[in-house]
């Protein structure tokens, strides 16, 4: 009895060396980011995340205990239960060493532990998903999961899958009893206790130190974590009662206009052509305090309308893509555009304008498959959408498909032959500026500013052309970049969530710098109020041109949201219900209200 309780113990305790020891490797390879942490941060680090170690080792010692029960009750020259075992510890070995390997060589372009994130880009369209690294690296990836599983496997096989003798009649009972018991004890770290709250992320948050945070964070946790909260929305983030939680919202949501909303158009039904930039920051504009390098959307803004204290919603393309056209916001733990079912009842910008007389077209040089992309825009009400599959072969030169020169020539190509009896709305998404940073263009040699300075060039061309085609007396255009920027290098969250928006065109009466701190969600209510479009069903948007709506920004990141008003910056760590900075000359007004907006929003996302 005594050896198998000690094979038992032995295999939870093999689990949880080998997750701190991934901690410690995790540290080594990013200490650069996780410079000047000291032993303190370091030990933090370990300590913080043991929670979680021992919650995914009690999970992986279940079986195995299980194991050990049917085989005290059978006798130990059972092959079969010895095969189990042995199949089981050569599956995990191989399944732990696949995540920790991908968190690792996934951290460094996406600044978060593994989630089921590149587990739905990777399924909606594999070649994309592998689109931002070379073969060498997915390679070198692949030859470290399996040298990494067959000395995990080479671990538990010099240890728990030894032979042991036979047990007499009464020691199988007794030892059978015992490690079923010890097995059944393993519920006791996987819950994490006693207590009411149960085993969750916000275990592993100690610091101020984002970075140290994500440290401690066991990624096969996190992973089983993400894929378990895929669903019951209604049943996160319960931060107040429903009643206290509408009472704050319905202070938060868009207000009957005024007379003093001033007007932002020409003509009432112009044509739109809405441009979403890929990963553009106002870190790239002089215009917005940064560096001399989108001087095109510098000009555009200085002929235009610029919004200064405008935010990006989230930090990938799918949840900014929802954000922008649907007006809804993005959630911390999921993508509404995975869920085919529920984006069919969102609202959209282009649907609301469809009603409303105008022709609807898409345009996209890249795989408008990826992300469940091409679902979401059908049931937006797009028939027209223009994608990789569109272009020859020989524009698409870059990984994500067509550059963004070939892009726009296509667009312009159609936009400018048509002759349309109705208003249009187009929307044209770049790709250009993302990894691998890949362009045919050389005016920088960061690869990074080379290729947004690329995408900047291509559009200053693009409005040029519209200028002189007869065109622009009738055209509004606005640009935004789809979520939050590459560029610099930053663990500000604020600052790095900071984007451009900017109308220009013809069409375009109201010109010069707006302040009105606003996100991604309120394009929607601002553009259809200004074309007399009734838009009631985007509860979250707001017109940021009516002083009568309340103004503020939103978004949300893995394990976070922030909420912006020009008295208050807040961010809180949602999983954690912590709260990571609160600034401002009015700290602490933005705390329950940021709270009871993605109470709501999680509410809403179950009624979906």
């Amino acid at each position: 009895m005594k050896r198998q309780i000690i094979k038992l113990i032995t295999t939870y305790a093999i689990f949880v060396g080998i997750f701190m020891l991934q901690r410690i490797v995790f540290i080594l390879c990013y200490h650069n980011l996780l410079g000047g942490i000291g032993a303190s941060g370091f030990f933090g680090a370990l300590w913080h995340g043991l929670p979680l170690d021992l919650s995914v080792a009690g999970y992986l010692t279940a079986i195995p205990g299980l194991l050990l029960t049917a085989s005290a009750l059978t006798g130990l020259k059972n092959k079969i239960i010895h095969n189990a075992a042995t199949a089981y510890f050569a599956i995990i070995s191989f399944l732990i060493s696949a995540i920790f390997i991908t968190d690792i060589a996934l951290y460094g372009f996406w600044d978060f532990r593994l989630d089921v994130t590149p587990l739905f880009y990777f399924a909606s369209s594999p070649k994309d998903a592998m689109a931002s690294v070379s073969g060498w690296f997915i390679a070198l990836g692949i030859l470290a999961i399996m040298i990494t599983g067959f000395l995990t496997f080479l671990s538990f096989r010099a240890t728990i899958l030894r032979k042991s003798r036979k047990y007499s009649h009464f020691n199988r009972y007794t030892t059978a009893l015992v490690t079923f018991l010890l097995t059944g004890a393993l519920f006791i770290p996987i819950r994490g206790g006693f207590t009411v709250s149960t085993m969750n992320l916000g275990k592993a948050y100690f610091s101020q130190n984002q970075r140290l945070n994500h440290a401690a964070i066991n990624p096969a946790f996190s992973l089983m974590y993400s894929a378990t909260h895929q669903a019951n929305f209604d049943k996160q983030y319960r931060y107040m009662n429903d009643s206290t939680a509408a009472s704050l919202f319905a202070g938060m949501t868009d207000k009957p206009a005024t007379d003093s909303i001033p007007q932002l158009l020409n003509t009432q039904r112009p044509d739109i052509i809405m441009i979403i930039l890929e990963s553009f920051s106002s870190h790239l504009m002089k215009s917005l305090g940064g560096e001399d390098i989108a001087v095109c959307l510098d000009k555009a803004a200085s002929e235009g309308l610029l919004f200064t204290n405008f935010y990006a919603n989230s930090f990938r393309t799918d949840r900014g893509l929802v954000s922008i056209i649907s007006g809804y916001p993005a959630q911390p733990n999921t993508s509404v555009m995975k869920y085919a079912g529920k984006v069919e009842h969102l609202p959209s910008i282009p649907r609301s304008l469809k009603q409303n007389g105008y022709d609807i077209a898409y345009y996209y040089g890249g795989d408008a498959n990826f992300t469940n992309m091409y679902a979401y825009l059908v049931s937006c009400g797009f028939e027209k959408i223009v994608s990789d599959k569109d272009f020859p072969l020989h524009q698409r030169t870059g990984k994500w498909g067509a550059n963004d020169e070939a892009l726009f020539d296509k667009f312009s190509e159609d936009y400018f032959a048509a002759k349309p009896a109705k208003p249009r709305f187009s929307i044209i998404q770049t790709s250009s500026s993302h990894e691998p940073f890949d362009v045919p263009y050389h005016k920088f040699d960061d690869k990074r500013i080379n290729a947004f300075a690329y995408a900047d060039s291509c559009i200053g061309h693009f409005i040029e052309k519209i200028k002189t085609s007869g065109k622009w007396d009738n055209t509004l255009i606005l640009l935004v970049p789809d979520h939050y920027g590459v560029y610099p290098d930053t663990d500000d969250q604020v600052a790095r969530h900071q984007i451009p928006l900017i109308m220009t065109g013809g069409a375009l009466r109201l010109k010069g710098r707006n302040d009105t701190f606003a996100s991604q969600i309120d394009i929607a209510a601002t553009l259809l109020a200004q074309l007399g479009i009734n838009h009631s069903d985007f509860k979250f948007s707001k017109n940021m041109l009516n002083p009568a709506s309340p103004h503020f920004a939103y978004f949300t990141g893995p394990s976070l949201f922030g909420m912006i008003t020009s008295g208050n910056c807040l961010l809180y760590n949602c999983d954690a219900n912590a709260i990571i900075s609160d600034e401002g000359m009015n700290k602490g007004e933005n705390i329950e209200k940021g709270k009871a907006f993605l109470q709501k929003l999680y509410d809403d996302l179950e009624s979906l």
